[in-house]
């Protein structure tokens, strides 16, 4: 599987019915669209936009123990986080938010449980 489509299933098992009974914070999970190949003149109107390299993909605002919320930043089984990536990771963990970088789904799904949890 795709980056995109380990991040597709987890949004489909956190959408379904069983799931959002457990857990209903999970309507609040969201991707952050930083992320995917885009034409210069996009990418430039973007950056203005306040687009920046590296956040994470998935945020989900809801407050847990110590934390403001949690980020998630998705990577296939064999993916390996950017520079980038790994400086937000550090920078919201010190601004007291969780966040992670999750190889694959299911690795996500169990971070979000036991974060909800």
């Amino acid at each position: 599987m795709t980056e995109a489509q380990h991040q597709a299933a987890l949004i489909k098992w956190s959408q379904l019915p069983q799931v959002r009974e457990k857990y209903p914070e999970l309507k609040l999970l969201h991707h952050i669209p930083n992320g995917g190949k885009r034409d210069p003149i996009e990418a430039k109107h973007l950056k203005a936009q306040g687009v920046k390299s590296g956040v994470p993909d998935l945020c989900l605002p809801v407050a847990r123990k110590e934390y403001h919320g949690l980020y998630i930043e998705m990577k296939t089984e064999t993916g390996k986080p950017s520079d980038n990536q790994k400086w937000w990771i550090e920078q919201l963990n010190g601004q007291r938010y969780k966040a992670v970088i999750c190889y694959g789904w299911e690795e996500a799904k169990q971070c979000l449980t036991d974060y909800l949890s």
